[in-house]
């Protein structure tokens, strides 16, 4: 069967991000289907949809939704809008069955399946499409497959995916020299799943909470390969890379013995590390840490259902910076029980972190199958049946967001290295120039103070 595969997404803020998810796709799907890739932020836009569909004659389009929206409180920004117009495009060109992916559609099933007009949906991990692919081609019934929704159906919860996860490695066609080219930055996972029950976070609901491990020499084999093919910079995509520890240690060490020599980052919980822990994975090559820490007051932080405290922040800060690792922390401001209070002591304890960019959001978007969703309908602040494809954010009641919105400019007033959201389109004209004569990476460390 002959398959087009679409990457909808068209963000560059602050850099692109390859879609790593198509290359395991491409492992579930062949050598069985024809398989044809079209990145619309390489290919330049969404007018090539119309020539892919063209040259290619494809049986069936796949359509991967990354993001829903940018959660940006300041500046809302919906990407809807661009993937109805895809769907449009599709249209105009094919009547082939279309099938929705990736996880903004697992967080949205049932309103996008409407909303896009799709026949069929993969829910939760895109192995599965394989199967749903196998059985149109045997004319039989797909409405029974585990993770497959189909159009006017009931919808579908995510189905940890428990086969075989295998990354084909594409080679330095187009669309990988335009990530190669615009900061070399290349990406891999270690693992699946999510441990962690922060109430407004999606990941345990997309890949569940039982982590599945790619065994290290596996991993640091993909990860040689990517230098190979030019990356300059790594970034692992996992939930948090320390989520479990002793495996990302044996990950680090599997870095060394493959002989990687580039530099590469990960996002970590902020809990207390063992001892010499980040002074391995510098060893390996470890160069920035991005700290998921959402605030610096103890109530707040239980209340997100973090599974550390301030002591177990300043103790990972410390321990990374010591090694010299550039750190980044993320700040979520305004979730519940947040107060003048509580956002003092967070604003004030930013101020003893020392060398680090700060990133802040002010305002938490509500998403279903969230802790978060639950009490906003508790409260009131949402209805059971309310659409949230529009983004909606929670209110907390002590302070408003405009208040917060105003601390945080007041107090990062004159400071690059604190951080709006994602840092707007004057970021990405910045990191786009810089990435145009030759620096490679995310290029966050030269916010540093």
């Amino acid at each position: 069967m002959k398959v087009l595969l679409i990457s909808a997404n068209t963000t560059h803020a602050p850099h692109p991000v390859y879609p790593l998810g198509l290359d395991y796709l491409i492992g579930a799907l062949t050598p069985r289907h024809e398989v044809q890739i079209l990145d619309v932020n390489a290919a330049g836009g969404v007018e090539q949809i119309e020539a892919a569909m063209r040259d290619g004659n494809p049986e069936v389009i796949g359509l991967s939704l990354r993001n829903i929206d940018n959660v940006d409180t300041l500046a809302v920004k919906s990407f809807v809008p661009g993937y109805e117009r895809m769907v449009r495009l599709i249209r105009r060109c094919t009547g082939a069955p279309i099938v929705l992916g990736g996880s903004g559609f697992s967080i949205f099933p049932g309103e996008l399946m409407s909303l896009l007009g799709a026949d069929f949906g993969v829910v939760g991990e895109g192995e599965y499409m394989a199967s749903l692919l196998n059985a149109l081609e045997r004319g039989d019934d797909p409405s029974a497959l585990p993770g497959i929704m189909i159009r006017g159906g009931s919808v579908r919860d995510p189905v940890p995916w428990t086969g075989a996860v295998t990354r084909r490695m594409r080679p330095v066609d187009a669309p990988r020299h335009f990530y190669l080219e615009r900061g070399g930055i290349l990406n891999l996972q270690t693992k699946r799943g999510c441990p962690f029950r922060c109430i407004y976070c999606t990941y345990p609901h997309i890949e569940g909470r039982r982590m599945r491990l790619v065994p290290p020499d596996e991993v640091a084999r993909e990860a040689r390969g990517l230098q190979e093919m030019g990356a300059r910079f790594l970034f692992i995509t996992d939930s948090a890379f320390n989520a479990d520890v002793d495996h990302s240690l044996a990950v680090a060490r599997a870095f060394r013995r493959r002989g990687l020599t580039i530099p590469w980052g990960a996002f970590f919980a902020p809990t207390r590390p063992p001892d010499g822990y980040y002074g391995i994975l510098a060893e390996a090559g470890l160069t920035h840490a991005e700290f998921g820490t959402e605030s610096l007051c103890d109530p707040q932080l239980k209340r997100y259902g973090k599974p550390f405290g301030v002591e177990e922040v300043f103790a990972a800060h410390g321990s990374a910076r010591r090694l010299g690792v550039h750190i980044a922390h993320y700040f979520l401001l305004g979730g519940p029980g947040e107060d003048a209070r509580s956002l003092d002591e967070t604003m004030n304890r930013m101020e003893e972190l020392g060398k680090a960019a700060f990133f802040l959001l002010c305002g938490v978007r509500i998403f279903p199958h969230t802790p978060l969703y639950d009490l906003a309908v508790e409260e009131g602040q949402i209805r059971p049946d309310q659409d949230l494809l529009s983004p909606v954010f929670y209110r907390a009641k002590g302070i408003t967001t405009e208040a917060i919105i105003d601390r945080v400019k007041r107090q990062a007033r004159g400071r690059v290295n604190w951080v709006y959201g994602d840092g707007g389109e004057e970021t990405e004209r910045i990191v786009t120039r810089m990435h145009a004569h030759g620096r490679p990476g995310p290029l966050w460390e030269l916010l540093l103070r």
